[in-house]
């Protein structure tokens, strides 16, 4: 068989891959879980049976429902609503009945001797989990219970006093277990067994962890809640969606000819393959999540464009366009997977240590980076040389690199520092008039600070499109027009869920007047109560702490690669560059920041990193090449003047994809992707005229040190 009937039956093969990954991710899209701003879910409202708990009690318990919720959904909110009620929203749900079967009515916990004394309560127990083990041949199902540090002191003396005899754990006085105790236990964990069934393991270890919270709770009211976005905001973002992968798909084609084809095919089987993985690891798609998918997309772009770029330098050195095309994915291979790979570290760490927003961001993003490298590396590369086997051999095909012009962005670099410097120090200004004037440094929006809850009763059923038209304005003529709000129905009534920042006594006056007057509703209708943020203090502690583990975890992984901590800092520089880039945007026009901000700053954290590498894998090739010769200042230069068309393009692309999405999307979509844009740019002008230069400066300090310790 010959090159051409290979070529032939190598590209059929493609074709037909990628069209049944299409009709599958067509089919499969269908069945991905939305989120609540995108499907709405099942909402609980619980109660303390306590009359007035405390507030470290109360963030306690939303916490550890927070983390009990995620296990039906990542994207599930806890938030306080009033002085002790809490509610819980998980999205995809709509029977309110089953969830409240599995998720059990929290209640107290106790573990007591046979006299009945209490030894240790709920607060003691860290957490409970179902296991399996296998001793002598023989399955056995057990429960392992893990202790806090005070619990681990009582649960020692506990079985210290009580060996052979049996603790009962109690859950709302009845007997969920009765384990016998075998000898002392010191080391702040245990085994229960042995259990009938896994089942049974899995349901006593789930409701010992409902029982260890620090307020015993009661179901309140529970019901089925609406989409906060609405129908609208699925199919504009679909359509804006499309738009952009077929903008950036028509520039492909434009700029780089026949490889843009072989990339726009690539981005088809891309697109399916996304779409079937999303549903088979039953992935719940929201706003942060479609952050991941533009991120990854915008890798997946811009891996085609560092491979497309080679193969145009192997061209124009006067290779033939066969030999140009192996070298060209060769030459490419290290920055792609050191870009992806450092990106992927990122998404792992965000996965393992986040929680809600954060989890969902890194999943997306995890399972585009893993495509967008099969796709580049294995897809493209595949129609690529069976176009080239079918008789497209004409170099001008693939477009002829002129002769890159070196431009002396080192020279550049102090009013390059000098532009950045200037916008972060304004940042930082606005940031403290912000403290001043508000008390708060950013315009946090209610995920981050809470507000007001009302729940409306309508004497008819009012669409979302009713709602955003007729209602939420009445809302923003109360509060002055500075007022976020969410918006959301409950199913099978009339009622009508909206959240604003707390309102003031005569702003509900004024709320209740105008809703009266234009609906004719009686005040008994209106029912508002405050709420706490869904996003609670330790999440975000969690998700600071993600990010810094994963920036920490670059820079080790930079630093191993390059073998040089230089390039590690000089990167990680270039991200805290971007990073405050887009807070000082976030300060200076009080854009509200929500649970998307966090999403936001991920995604131009793990944008911004990938460029840099691409600059910083082109400085490493100059070093081991005769461009050292001309000195570090020129490799510097060279470097960075021939990946900046690769820069442009690549940040170009991501910029369509996410500029549409700003044009035909919802307000809160507007609110996600404007900042998102802002960091685009941000980075791609660090990377470009900040990271390379810092990377120059550190190894001239470097070498200064070393001359002033020689001469001493």
């Amino acid at each position: 068989m010959n090159k051409k009937s290979n070529a032939v039956l190598r590209l059929i093969g493609i074709l037909l891959l990628t069209i049944a990954f299409c009709v599958l991710g067509y089919l499969n899209a269908k069945n991905i879980k939305l989120g609540l701003d995108l499907n709405g879910g099942v909402s609980i409202t619980y109660q303390t049976v306590e009359e007035n708990p405390t507030a470290e009690q109360m963030s306690d318990t939303v916490y550890k429902l927070q983390m009990k919720a995620q296990s039906y959904s990542t994207e599930a909110q806890v938030y306080q609503e009033g002085k002790n009620r809490i509610n819980i929203d998980i999205p995809g749900a709509t029977d309110a009945n089953e969830i409240l079967a599995e998720l059990g009515e929290p209640g107290t916990l106790q573990f007591a001797d046979e006299d009945g004394n209490v030894l240790l309560t709920g607060d003691d127990v860290k957490t409970a989990t179902a296991g399996m083990t296998n001793q002598n041949n023989n399955r056995e199902y057990v429960i392992e219970l893990h202790f806090t540090e005070e619990g681990a002191t009582k649960f020692a003396e506990a079985t210290k006093n009580n060996v052979g005899k049996r603790i009962f754990i109690i859950y709302n006085n009845e007997v969920i277990s009765s384990p016998n105790v075998k000898e002392a236990i010191t080391g702040g964990q245990a085994s229960i067994s042995p259990i009938e069934s896994y089942e049974q393991a899995q349901k006593i270890a789930s409701t010992i962890r409902i029982g260890a919270l620090p307020v015993s709770l009661t179901e309140l009211r529970s019901n089925v809640i609406g989409a906060t976005l609405g129908a609208e905001a699925i199919s504009t973002s679909l359509q804006a969606a499309a738009i952009g992968i077929a903008l950036v798909m028509l520039f492909m084609l434009c700029v780089y000819r026949i490889p843009g084809l072989a990339a726009s095919l690539a981005l088809f089987m891309y697109v399916g393959l996304e779409m079937v993985l999303m549903q088979a690891f039953e992935v719940t798609l929201t706003l942060p999540g479609i952050a991941g998918i533009i991120l990854s997309i915008g890798m997946a772009v811009d891996a085609n464009v560092i491979i497309f770029t080679r193969i145009k330098e192997e061209i124009g050195a006067g290779n033939s366009v066969d030999k140009a095309i192996k070298a060209g994915f060769e030459k490419a291979l290290s920055a792609i997977l050191d870009g992806n790979i450092t990106t992927l570290i990122a998404a792992a760490v965000l996965y393992v240590r986040g929680s809600g927003t954060v989890k969902g961001f890194a999943t997306t993003l995890a399972i585009g980076i893993i495509i967008s490298l099969i796709t580049a590396l294995f897809v493209t590369r595949g129609l690529l040389t069976a176009f080239f086997a079918l008789g497209a051999t004409n170099p001008k095909l693939y477009g002829i690199k002129k002769e890159t012009k070196v431009i002396n962005f080192i020279g550049f670099r102090r009013i390059a520092y000098s532009i950045s410097s200037l916008v972060i120090i304004v940042g930082f200004i606005f940031l403290a008039m912000n403290k001043k004037n508000t008390g708060d440094i950013f315009n946090y929006d209610l995920d981050f600070k809470g507000g007001s809850s009302t729940t409306i009763t309508f004497d008819k059923d009012l669409s979302m499109k009713e709602i955003d038209s007729e209602v939420i304005p009445l809302f923003t003529a109360a509060t002055g027009g500075n007022a976020s709000t969410q918006a959301a129905k409950v199913a099978g009534t009339n009622e009508v869920i909206i959240k604003t920042r707390t309102m003031t006594t005569e702003e509900r006056t004024k709320l209740y007047d105008s809703l009266q007057e234009k609906f004719s509703i009686s005040e008994d209708k209106i029912v508002t109560e405050n709420i706490s943020g869904a996003v609670s203090t330790e999440m975000k502690k969690d998700a600071v702490w993600a990010l810094l583990i994963a920036i920490f975890c670059m820079l080790i992984y930079i630093w191993i690669r390059f073998r040089d901590i230089k390039f590690a800092s000089a990167s990680v520089m270039a991200l805290a560059h971007d990073v405050l880039i887009t807070v000082t945007f976030y300060a200076v026009l009080r854009w509200a920041v929500g649970s998307n901000f966090i999403a936001c700053i991920l995604t131009i954290v793990g944008y911004s990193i990938n460029a840099t590498i691409v600059i910083f894998d082109r400085i490493r090739e100059n070093l081991h090449n005769g461009t050292k010769k001309k000195g570090l200042e020129y490799v510097v230069n060279e470097a960075i003047s021939s990946t900046v068309t690769r820069s442009i393009n690549t940040s170009l692309t991501t910029f369509i994809s996410v500029f549409v999405l700003y044009i035909f999307g919802v307000s809160s979509i507007r609110d996600f992707t404007l900042p998102l844009m802002v960091g685009i740019v941000a980075g791609a002008w660090s990377s470009v005229c900040i990271a390379g230069p810092l990377w120059f400066d550190f190894v001239i300090l470097s070498k200064r040190k070393k001359e002033q310790l020689i001469k001493k």
